[in-house]
C-alpha cells in the first residue's frame, strides 16, 4: 500500500473517529503529505475541526482547507442578528479589547478594530466562531505596538526554550524586520508547529507572522 493512501486512509479514519465532526460531505487528497479538504460541513467550528484532525494524523505536512459551511434548515441568521451576536460576544468576552468590532453579510463575519497583541485577535476570532450562523470569518483587526525588532525576536526564542513540546535541539529560526516575525526551520509535529506559531503571535508589536516551518514528522 502506497504512502499517499496510508496517509488518505488515516485522515478520512481520524475526520471519522471525530466526535466533533460530520465527515459523511467531505473527500481527502493526499499528495506526498499535502492534505487537501473539500466538500462541506454544517459549520464553522466543524470546518475549524476538520482541518485540526487532519493536523493530528503523522505524516502531514500541509493541510489546505477548501470545505464549504452549507448551514442546515432553521439555522441561517439574517445578517442584523448575526451581526448583534457577534458583537455581544465580543463585548463579554475579557480577553478582546474594546473597539473590535464585526459585521455581518451572508453568514461571513468581517472583523476590524485594533488590538496590541496577536493573542486578542485570535480571541475575538474564536469568540465569534461559536456562533450559530456563521459560515466564515475574515480578520482584519490590526495590530498596533512599537516593540522593537530584536526585542521581538529575543522575546520569542526566549519563548521557546521555555516550551516543552518544542525539541531541545530544534533548529527553528526567529527572524524579525519591521516587526513581521519569519518562522524557518524544522518541526516534528503540528503540536510544536502551532506552539512556535503561538509563541511568535503572543509578542507585542508583531503585526504579521511568516510561517516557513517545515513539518518533518
Amino acid at each position: 500500500m502506497s504512502e499517499t493512501k496510508d496517509i488518505r486512509e488515516a485522515v478520512e479514519a481520524e475526520l471519522a473517529f471525530d466526535p466533533l465532526l460530520d465527515e459523511s460531505d467531505i473527500t481527502v487528497r493526499n499528495m506526498n503529505g499535502d492534505v487537501a479538504l473539500n466538500g462541506t460541513v454544517p459549520s464553522y467550528p466543524q470546518y475549524l475541526e476538520a482541518a485540526a484532525a487532519a493536523q493530528r494524523v503523522a505524516g502531514v505536512k500541509n493541510v489546505y482547507n477548501h470545505l464549504e459551511v452549507v448551514l442546515p434548515p432553521g439555522q441561517y441568521v439574517d445578517d442584523p442578528r448575526l451581526t448583534t451576536l457577534a458583537n455581544n460576544a465580543l463585548t463579554v468576552n475579557i480577553t478582546v479589547p474594546g473597539g473590535v468590532e464585526a459585521a455581518a453579510h451572508d453568514g461571513n463575519v468581517r472583523l476590524t478594530g485594533a488590538v496590541r497583541y496577536g493573542s486578542q485577535r485570535i480571541a475575538a476570532e474564536l469568540a465569534v466562531a461559536v456562533l450559530a450562523g456563521v459560515r466564515n470569518i475574515k480578520d482584519d483587526i490590526a495590530i498596533i505596538g512599537d516593540a522593537d525588532p530584536e526585542d521581538i525576536s529575543v522575546l520569542v526564542q526566549d519563548a521557546l526554550e521555555r516550551y516543552a513540546v518544542v525539541a531541545d535541539d530544534s533548529d527553528v529560526a526567529v527572524d524579525c524586520f519591521a516587526n513581521t516575525v519569519t518562522l524557518s526551520g524544522h518541526v516534528d509535529t503540528w503540536a510544536e508547529h502551532d506552539a512556535v506559531v503561538g509563541a511568535a503571535w503572543m509578542a507585542d508589536g508583531v503585526f504579521e507572522v511568516i510561517d516557513e516551518l517545515s513539518i518533518t514528522g
